[in-house]
């Protein structure tokens, strides 16, 4: 019974525990903010083990310090005239690639510079397969009246997803790039990030919200023109099933509460082909460079990696990642169906519990807790190994802090409850070993060496202990005349009676047949007579019940001894108040010798 309401006890601690563990805010969010460093560990041990490589159909053009260097020393200010990208596009355009995606905002037509717009305007009429960038934001309206964009830029998402909403995604404002681009083609994503609590960027949206209308990511549109091409794959529209999972020309992708899609990493920043933009325009004006590479069939991003440009971003994989190669990491998880689908919370709680049950079975099961230690440890590692493996293999993303803090409350649960089972056990073992089973006092050995203890304790710190040894008159005879039985019955009512009438503190045992004794620590001979004489009171005066509804009375005789004026060792103690019993019954009986 005492070990099922310790494990009813332990399940309760620890469901207790967990419970406060799911519900506690704060305690979520650091618990969250911890998961985050396993991802990003797992993918920092991905990328070291090349599990994954880029692309080689994505190439970045890149205003690099160098590139950077260059325009100002020749054109004298940032940024670039655009017209200069306008010819950049057409030196490309005349390899065939496949698209040009533009991770810059073309923003503000300069009036020192209108022909060049128009030219840089132009290229998008010209070629088809050419993109840019806008960003959204919450600026005031006293800065800026939100401008309304063409609804050609829009998508149409079917949501049946009653947990996914778009509102961490929810702008209010945005700056237009200029009306030549804008008004012309479609080709147009949106750039806005998503960063985790700790500033890490790990997912990115892929819709945008803004005047109630979804914008997708720049990456998804050129991932869609790219699927178009290769594998000739089209989409009309986007929708979200139930599980919030997005599906569109084969590919799934799992997405957060939030509209976010969680990336999976190539590698660090330089990961991707990087072409300085230097060299291209070194190239369109003939100058001497070296610089020799086919754009055929290639993804050309643009973007900037200088970093004075401040497009600079923290992944899991690196603390400094350009913007651009987030754009192209998340163009390569769309074309190679590579996101990162992470377990729901429920399915992580069920798992956690699995993990804390065979935990605490192992613990409870075995006797060695070293075993047990290296056995649980062994298993949560085991489920590490399979996360990782699950996660490179698989794009699966299994937590591992909640079934840790599972494991961890089971193994202390169930070492507390093995704990006090022992603890009941061996008090229960004990017990056996110090007490008679039948009156329930401490037994002959625990009295022997109860006696060794008073003695050395009266000589350490010369103050004296007393001893008071029973027999219960004429006991032979009452076992004669009413059966053992009734004699044992009367043995078990004489020991409570002892022990009523005496201190918690003073130990009471049974010598041996009908003899019984009492150890009296710090106390001295005349006290130690008093409480003999009222023992021998009560004695007497109760009536013992016996077998059969009988009663009857029985008396003691008592012997008293004082350390050290009676003896200065056990043995002696003992004799001296043995001989004093023997006095008493010689005397009467029925007192104290």
């Amino acid at each position: 019974m005492f070990k099922k309401i310790c494990y009813i006890l332990g399940l309760v601690f620890f469901a207790l525990l967990v419970f406060l563990s799911v519900k506690n805010a704060n305690l979520s969010t650091l618990i969250d903010t911890i998961e985050n460093k396993t991802f990003d560990l797992r993918q920092n041990i991905m990328v070291n083990s090349n599990a994954k490589k880029p692309s080689q159909d994505i190439v970045i053009v890149v205003v690099d310090d160098a590139s950077y260097e260059y325009i100002l020393d020749n054109f004298g200010e940032w940024p670039l005239p655009r017209n200069i990208y306008a010819e950049i596009v057409d030196y490309i355009e005349a390899q065939s690639p496949r698209i040009i995606a533009f991770d810059m905002m073309f923003v503000k037509s300069l009036k020192s510079a209108n022909g060049a717009d128009v030219a840089f305007s132009n290229v998008f009429q010209k070629y088809s397969n050419v993109y840019t960038a806008m960003n959204l934001d919450n600026q005031s309206k006293d800065l800026r009246t939100p401008p309304v964009l063409p609804d050609r830029l829009s998508v149409e998402v079917k949501n049946y997803s009653k947990e996914l909403n778009f509102n961490e995604v929810t702008y209010s404002n945005c700056r237009a790039i200029i009306d030549g681009i804008l008004n012309y083609t479609s080709n147009i994503g949106f750039i806005n990030v998503s960063r985790s609590d700790d500033g890490i960027l790990r997912t990115m949206p892929v819709f945008v919200k803004y005047q109630d209308r979804l914008y997708p990511q720049l990456a998804v549109k050129v991932g869609l023109d790219y699927l178009k091409q290769v594998e000739g794959k089209s989409v009309d529209n986007f929708e979200i099933d139930s599980n919030s999972v997005l599906s569109f020309a084969g590919r799934d992708i799992l997405l957060q509460n939030d509209g976010t899609a969680i990336l999976n990493w190539y590698g660090p920043a330089g990961s991707y082909t990087q072409i300085p933009i230097y060299k291209l325009i070194k190239a369109i004006n003939n100058e001497p460079v070296d610089f020799d590479y086919d754009f055929h069939n290639k993804v050309v991003y643009f973007g900037t990696t200088a970093a004075s440009l401040f497009d600079i971003k923290s992944v899991p994989v690196d603390k400094v990642y350009p913007g651009v190669e987030i754009q192209a990491t998340y163009l390569n998880n769309i074309i190679d169906n590579n996101f990162i689908s992470k377990v729901e919370r429920f399915s992580t709680i069920v798992i956690s519990l699995i993990l804390a049950v065979i935990i605490g079975i192992i613990v409870i099961r075995l006797n060695s807790a070293i075993y047990a230690s290296l056995i649980s440890i062994s298993i949560y590692l085991i489920y590490v190994l399979a996360s990782y493996y699950a996660m490179r293999y698989g794009n699966v993303w299994f937590e591992l802090i909640y079934p840790l803090i599972f494991s961890l409350l089971a193994f202390i649960s169930m070492f507390i409850v093995k704990y006090l089972i022992k603890s009941r056990d061996f008090e229960h073992q004990y017990r056996l070993a110090t007490t008679d089973g039948l009156t329930g006092l401490y037994n002959h050995r625990y009295f022997q060496e109860q006696m060794k203890m008073q003695v050395e304790q009266a000589k350490r710190y010369n103050s004296p202990f007393s001893l008071i040894i029973i027999d219960i008159d004429h006991f032979k005879r009452f076992n004669d005349t009413f059966g053992h039985q009734s004699g044992d019955a009367v043995l078990r009512q004489v020991a409570m009676t002892l022990k009523k009438n005496v201190r918690a503190t003073d130990i009471v045992c049974r010598y041996g047949g009908e003899e019984m004794s009492i150890i009296l620590p710090n106390i001295g001979k005349d006290e130690a007579f008093s409480t003999a004489q009222k023992i021998c009171k009560r004695v007497a005066e109760n009536s013992y019940k016996l077998s059969g509804d009988r009663e009857s009375n029985v008396t003691i005789s008592l012997g008293v001894a004082t350390y050290p004026f009676d003896g200065v060792d056990a043995s002696s103690m003992i004799e001296s108040a043995d001989k004093k019993m023997y006095n008493a019954k010689n005397n009467g009986r029925n007192q104290v010798g």
